[in-house]
């Protein structure tokens, strides 16, 4: 069914991408295979669509089969001419200034990428290369604030939540919004937007006027989380293992809210990463966290993670449960001993470059039922590489419910395929099983046909 939309507007930029060459606009017009339209189309729909309750990338396409999107380059600069747009965009006929500055940070962020990929500017086949990539993205999108102490959290959690979840989520936002910490998520609705929203009240109360609400996505994920108008730095990564590494160079505690598989995906990467040897000193403090009712989801991850890692990897977090001003508190604890062991090992307070990101963690994986199935899904691996394959794993099952591409691939041949050791893939079925049952795979409402079958050898 397609939606309201305005049949044209156009729109002017502000700031940096004020002007645009010829080649970068041709670029980013062009509809080839290898072309940059498609990419910029699907994430400006995405922005454009703010609000929405889809969470299916090629249904919110199938809504909007009109819209399309010209960067023009005149003699006084940019101009970005819009068609058939959501209707929601825009207040009497003129569009939301935040969403107008979500479009533009996705216009700014493909062209940097795109030049980035077309420059060969950096190694993307080595760590280091993939990590100074990360950095200059960050750096491009004005997110690093040299000179300011710590106080960045950043949380994590679903976008498919109970209502009491979601108010738990404000609430711990309120806390640590009263304590003058600032947020990052992955910048969609749900427990990305809930703490969001709570510290813009209690930084308000606090008279704080330049509070930062950071949400970083990518191209894939964000069609099925359009970016929630709270967020006032938005950047897209170029895939999902350079999204999650930008979160955790970034912060300086991480908090964990009740979520599906690709909070899930987020855990494994996390306690992947804090467990390669290298990592054994780092200081970067996880909780876990949620109402009363949510005490059984964490303790099924508690016990997957136990299972699948060891205790080792379990005394990575704590778990706090109906208790935000204690959340806020134990962030704050963490986040002074960030700070004082940033200042000890000469490392930056804005960029965590002394972490060291095995490259399981860093190079892309492409979510295919060949490579789904070829997955490593063994107990005697070493704790960091079990992580790296389970995230994979994870991964591919957040294509397969969200993305437009898993989308297809489920829809042409099936469901993916995961092999592995009886005893883990059992732990695995019964984790992802609960998700089902708690309706955590999809928004609430919304009809779930699982994309996986777990298979024990």
């Amino acid at each position: 069914m397609t939606q309201e939309t305005i049949q044209y507007a156009s729109v002017i930029p502000e700031g940096n991408m004020a002007v645009l060459s010829k080649a970068e606009i041709a670029r980013l017009l062009d509809a080839s295979s290898g072309g940059g339209y498609d990419l910029l189309r699907r994430c400006a729909l995405a922005v454009l669509n703010s609000g929405s309750e889809i969470d299916d990338g090629e249904q919110m396409l199938a809504q909007y089969p009109d819209f399309h999107i010209e960067p023009t380059q005149q003699d006084r600069g940019l101009r970005v001419e819009l068609r058939h747009a959501p209707a929601r965009a825009f207040v009497d006929g003129r569009i939301i200034r935040g969403i107008k500055e979500h479009l533009f940070a996705v216009l700014r962020d493909i062209v940097h990428i795109q030049q980035m990929l077309r420059d060969g500017v950096f190694d993307l086949d080595t760590s280091a290369g993939i990590s100074d990539a990360v950095f200059s993205l960050l750096r491009h999108g004005g997110v690093l604030c040299p000179g300011v102490d710590p106080n960045l959290v950043v949380c994590w959690g679903g976008h498919s939540i109970s209502r009491e979840e979601y108010d738990y989520t404000k609430e711990v936002g309120y806390q640590l919004g009263l304590r003058g910490a600032d947020i990052c998520t992955g910048c969609g609705p749900g427990a990305m937007k809930g703490p969001m929203k709570g510290a813009t009240i209690a930084h308000a109360k606090q008279r704080q006027g330049d509070g930062r609400y950071i949400g970083i996505s990518e191209p894939g994920i964000i069609a099925a989380e359009s970016p929630n108008p709270i967020v006032n730095q938005l950047l897209i990564m170029p895939d999902i293992e350079k999204r999650l590494e930008a979160f955790v160079r970034l912060a300086h505690t991480i908090v964990v809210f009740p979520g599906g598989v690709g909070t899930a995906e987020e855990i494994l990467f996390l306690l992947g990463v804090l467990s390669h040897p290298d990592n054994e000193d780092v200081c970067l403090p996880l909780i876990f966290t949620g109402p009363a009712s949510s005490e059984m989801y964490f303790r099924k991850i508690d016990a997957f993670i136990r299972d699948s890692m060891g205790s080792k990897a379990a005394n990575r977090y704590r778990i706090i449960i109906d208790d935000p001003p204690q959340v806020a508190r134990s962030v704050m604890a963490g986040i002074k001993q960030v700070r004082q062991t940033r200042i000890q090992n000469k490392d930056a307070f804005f960029f965590n470059w002394l972490l060291k990101l095995d490259e399981r963690f860093q190079k892309t994986f492409d979510a295919t039922h060949e490579n789904m199935a070829a997955l490593d899904l063994r107990r005697d691996l070493p704790p960091h590489e079990i992580a790296a394959n389970l995230r994979c794993a994870f991964s591919g099952i957040v294509s397969g419910n969200v993305k437009p591409e898993g989308i297809r691939a489920i829809r042409q041949h099936g469901k993916f395929r995961l092999k592995g050791d009886p005893d883990l893939m059992a732990t695995l079925d019964e984790l992802l099983q609960s998700f089902v049952e708690q309706h955590r795979m999809k928004l609430p409402g919304s009809d779930y046909h699982p994309c996986y079958v777990v298979e024990r050898v």
